[in-house]
């Protein structure tokens, strides 16, 4: 499924889900626009709409289970899996959308009994890329249970391409956008305080 560009920030501005203002991203950059990317999930039909066109893009891969970074990725996650076609010698239930999370350390694992198979085909699947951080965190976690990661994909990447990853990356909407370091961060400079609405533990700001 094709999806344009145009209707793809038709889908997000609908949704209210990109906004502007001074933000603390989950990497701890600051910027001052922000993808809410859950704005745009919580219905249905866009979410749908947008897992199968995320799913598109790895159509020639083979592709036996989606695991995704909680919590910005899960529905983008279980929308993909939907998409996908039926993986040989499944139960009849389609791909499985698995997710990895973080303990009261902040380490990224895999719980509540999910596991994988020695060498199944895992694609890794966020909502937004701003360094990567969490994709490649979920990399790992995936190959230490075993499994394969064979590709990795995003609804956005806002990094400008700039981010490396070991495998095959691709997402939907490359839609640079600027951040900073806190210490470089012009709004700071300009005396606003940071909000943080993304997903990942809330820090306060002084």
């Amino acid at each position: 499924m094709t999806v344009s560009r145009e209707e793809l920030m038709r889908l997000f501005e609908l949704a209210g889900a990109i906004r502007h203002g001074h933000f603390e991203l989950s990497s701890g950059l600051h910027s001052g626009t922000y993808m809410q990317c859950a704005l745009v999930l919580q219905y249905p039909r866009f979410a749908e709409k947008l897992g199968r066109a995320l799913a598109g893009l790895f159509s020639d891969a083979s592709i036996e289970v989606v695991v995704s970074p909680a919590i910005g990725g899960l529905i983008i996650g279980q929308e993909v899996a939907r998409a996908l076609p039926e993986p040989k010698g499944g139960i009849a239930g389609g791909v499985p959308a698995l997710f990895v999370e973080r303990d009261a350390s902040g380490t990224m694992n895999m719980r509540r009994g999910f596991s994988l198979k020695p060498d199944q085909h895992v694609l890794v699947i966020e909502d937004v890329w701003t360094t990567g951080g969490s994709t490649l965190e979920a990399i790992q976690v995936v190959e230490e249970a075993g499994g394969r990661v064979v590709a990795a994909g995003a609804l956005i990447d806002r990094s400008g391409g700039k981010i490396e990853f070991p495998v095959d990356a691709q997402a939907l909407l490359d839609l640079p956008i600027a951040s900073y370091e806190p210490e470089d961060c012009p709004l700071c400079r300009e005396g606003s305080a940071a909000v943080k609405p993304g997903s990942r533990f809330a820090r306060s700001v002084s």
